[in-house]
């Protein structure tokens, strides 16, 4: 059985009407396409949550969705609790079942109601990056027992790898080139290859990790439990929130390690395209996000470039 089939969301029931047998049909075009589980998940939940209104409002054709109802729809799910992230995203789903549905299956002369509605906004505040001094705090409560020795290695390389944290929980120990630092990253987002690197520092910690971890050469993955199982995200959020108890700090979320990556890159000199390449962006439109700068920066840049300062 494959990981799919494990989920057990509403759209896998058996069509009862039109609309069913367009979202249906829809998601095994999207699985035809080889995408991601997570992707795939994310459309089935996504569209799972616009069937139920659908349902609720008494809609049980796609063709007899208006703006209307779109409208209703991005209402609804900021009453129930979304964040704007959160609602952009999931209209994104319905955005690409609309399209799709107007491509494929949608009656002479319909009009696509997404041509009226707009995308909802989200706002474009710089994202923030984990704290360094917060960071010091949480390596400074590793003890030198196993699970220390792991979790400051894990705190190092989450910083200094610039990975997703779904793209570090993946990795094996024959990913890494403890000469040159070198981390393939096999199972990127959009299931892109790439490579990132570890420093020397981050690598000396890892080292570390590895020699009290021996009697488990045996395991491929990179990254284990005490138990000798791959760490899962459930398992990397708890270290984070035990280090982050014991420091006596606000626990960072894991993202924030990613954010801090890439402002603290830009800031120390690395140019952005190396950076986009580094951190697997397509484009650099998310790279605005992580690197809005602070007035600090700002300032910082005029006073290595200002024109009037630097004449002769």
């Amino acid at each position: 059985m494959g990981r799919l089939e494990k989920d057990q969301l509403s759209l896998r029931v058996l069509p009862k009407n039109d609309l069913d047998l367009d979202l249906q049909e829809f998601l095994i075009d999207r699985q035809a396409r080889n995408l991601s589980h997570k992707t795939l998940l994310w459309y089935r939940q996504s569209l799972d949550l616009f069937r139920k209104f659908l349902v609720h409002e008494g809609l049980n054709r796609s063709c007899d969705i208006e703006a209307s109802t779109l409208r209703q729809f991005l209402i609804h799910l900021k009453d129930r609790g979304h964040n704007p992230g959160g609602i952009r995203n999931i209209f994104g789903a319905v955005r690409a079942f609309l399209n799709w549905f107007e491509d494929e299956n949608a009656p002479a002369g319909w009009t696509n109601p997404l041509r009226r509605v707009r995308s909802p906004r989200v706002s474009q505040q710089p994202l923030e990056p984990v704290n360094l001094s917060d960071l010091q705090k949480m390596l400074a409560t590793c003890e030198r027992n196993f699970t220390g020795v792991r979790d400051r290695a894990i705190l190092v390389a989450l910083l200094d790898s610039g990975c997703r944290a779904s793209e570090f929980l993946e990795l094996n120990i024959d990913d890494l080139d403890m000469q040159s630092g070198a981390v393939i990253v096999r199972k990127g987002k959009g299931g892109k290859k790439r490579v990132a690197f570890l420093g020397a520092k981050t690598r000396r910690e890892v080292l570390r990790y590895l020699r009290v971890r021996a009697d488990m050469r045996d395991l491929e993955a990179l990254w284990v439990t005490v138990q000798a199982n791959r760490l899962t995200y459930a398992g990397l959020r708890q270290i984070i929130r035990r280090r982050s108890t014991k420091a006596g700090i606000r626990p960072p979320s894991l993202h924030s390690f990613r954010r801090a990556f890439a402002l603290l890159s830009l800031r120390n000199g690395m140019d952005v395209y190396s950076l986009q390449r580094l951190m697997g962006h397509s484009d650099l439109s998310v790279l605005r996000r992580y690197l809005a700068q602070t007035r600090e920066d700002l300032q910082r840049a005029h006073e290595r470039a200002g024109p009037v300062d630097h004449m002769l």
